[in-house]
């Protein structure tokens, strides 16, 4: 049995179904219940577990081979960086109670730092919890996910200007499609048999890309001119407070975006196993504009 922690994200979705048509039995662990239908559908029996509650987490784990893990760094959460620890604390000590053979643990570039790096030093801290416990451990290490420019997408196009935290403009960054980051976490579930120990695996997409790359790739969709524009540094905290996150949260993103910026989150020196994507940006934004369209001739009609 193969456990997908995170099963109804893209990520979790992806490895979900490719381990069900590489016809293994999956336990799709979701947190709610408005997924369910679409991983049944898949073949794949649905558990509900909180991420927070040990024995739900541990029921879910139960007779697992292999357990794909994701601790999400929560969202509507005054305390983020408490909560996202407390999750990995549950999760390591299920996995220390029932170890199965093989944890793969979805983890970010950077996660080797243990300094100050925000988001990222949250999965330093996931590594270095699983490390003892696992004696096959798999750390996929991804770059930032194209979807995570979702949430700029409907102001960029309203105003043609796509406000961006990384600076300069034209400085090249690693990107990933969440889909292909869970195509290739079934890939290496699959092939976990190769040996014991800690493996490292970094994923990217095809091409690093830049700001300024975005923006021409969201005005082409768009059939408009969408210009990038560097957010002062001043106006990072506004403008995430803005959008509803906490303090706590948004002194996590600015934090990794002044790491980032300085040219700190890559590949980790002298590490050579590299996956690419496939999917190329303009493959992930096309659906989300063509949604936001769709949602917007509703809302009219």
């Amino acid at each position: 049995m193969y456990v997908i922690f995170g099963a109804s994200g893209n990520a979790g979705f992806a490895t979900a179904a490719a381990l069900r048509h590489a016809g293994r039995a999956v336990r799709a662990v979701v947190r709610d219940t408005r997924h369910s239908a679409r991983l049944a559908a898949l073949g794949c029996e649905v558990a509900l577990a909180d991420l927070t509650d040990l024995a739900s987490v541990a029921a879910a784990m139960r007779g697992a081979q292999a357990v794909q893990m994701l601790c999400p760094v929560p969202v509507a959460d005054a305390h983020p960086e408490a909560t996202m620890r407390k999750m990995i604390d549950i999760a390591a000590e299920a996995l220390r109670t029932d170890p199965p053979e093989t944890v793969l643990a979805l983890s970010d570039y950077g996660a080797e730092l243990d300094a100050n790096t925000g988001i990222t030093r949250l999965f330093h801290y996931l590594e270095e919890q699983l490390k003892p416990i696992a004696d096959r451990l798999i750390l996929l290490r991804s770059a930032e996910h194209m979807q995570n420019w979702r949430r700029t997408i409907p102001a960029a196009l309203a105003s043609g200007v796509l406000p961006s935290f990384h600076h300069p403009l034209n400085k090249r960054f690693p990107t990933v499609a969440a889909q292909d980051v869970g195509t290739a976490s079934a890939q290496l579930l699959l092939d976990a048999a190769r040996g014991n120990g800690t493996r490292v695996v970094n994923i990217e997409g095809p091409r690093r890309i830049s700001a300024t790359y975005v923006a021409d790739v969201l005005a082409e969709i768009g059939g408009q001119e969408v210009l990038a524009r560097e957010l002062p540094r001043d106006q990072w905290t506004p403008t995430l407070l803005r959008a509803g996150l906490s303090a706590r949260h948004a002194q996590l993103i600015t934090d990794l975006y002044d790491v980032h910026n300085a040219g700190k989150i890559d590949v980790e020196f002298g590490l050579h196993e590299r996956r690419f994507g496939k999917t190329e940006l303009i493959e992930v934004f096309a659906p989300i504009v063509a949604s936001l369209r769709t949602e917007a001739r509703l809302q009219g009609a």
